[in-house]
């Protein structure tokens, strides 16, 4: 997963990682039975350590705007704490088989579904516990909040930009604020972001 996030999964070699696996490399073929195979298991790997660093730790908080904020948060963090050498796996590979057809980015493309859903879902659930306005779409709400986290990871990974994510954060608090009604739980402070 490490090697896929910074390499690609076209960049996995069976004998790059037979030779950190000090397996051979027939014994990892035979594993996996194909090279397809290998990348569809890393991505199914890739897709357990996120719902257990992102989507269970944000899925924990109060019902409402708290669970949406900490979707977002716990996102940020993952992408932020490098979980992955390369940032976020999801980022990383979705580019690279966005326009390719086939399993592998049908998979991929199955993971992100979830995630966008989780978001949606979380909208809807805070309005409904009346967090935020009755007339926000959670569709578009949920795209700009993913659209402001990838943005974070993006400008981490490709400018090194130590104040991305506290950008990231403070972006999507403020859009969050915006659509907040006044009975909704208040948020954390915005991030000092650095200029």
């Amino acid at each position: 997963m490490d090697l896929a996030s910074t390499h690609g999964l076209d960049g996995l070699s069976v004998g790059l990682l037979a030779s950190k696996l000090r397996m051979s490399k027939s014994g990892l073929f035979a594993h996996f039975g194909s090279m397809e195979g290998l990348q569809l298991a890393v991505v199914e790997s890739a897709r357990q350590v996120f719902v257990e660093t992102v989507v269970r730790p944000g899925l924990a908080a109060p019902r409402g705007l708290p669970r949406l904020w900490a979707l977002i948060d716990c996102w940020l963090a993952y992408a932020e704490r490098k979980v992955f050498r390369g940032g976020c796996f999801f980022a990383s590979v979705s580019i690279e088989y966005d326009s390719r057809p086939g399993p592998i980015r049908d998979r991929i493309a199955a993971v992100m579904r979830e995630w966008m859903e989780a978001l949606r879902t979380a909208v809807d659930k805070a309005v409904a516990e009346g967090h935020l306005a009755s007339g926000t779409r959670s569709d578009l709400l949920a795209f700009e909040l993913h659209a402001l986290a990838m943005q974070g990871n993006w400008s981490f990974q490709l400018f090194g930009d130590p104040g991305a994510f506290a950008l990231a954060r403070a972006a999507a608090g403020a859009r969050l604020r915006a659509v907040s009604t006044r009975t909704a739980p208040r948020l954390p402070a915005p991030p000092i972001a650095p200029a």
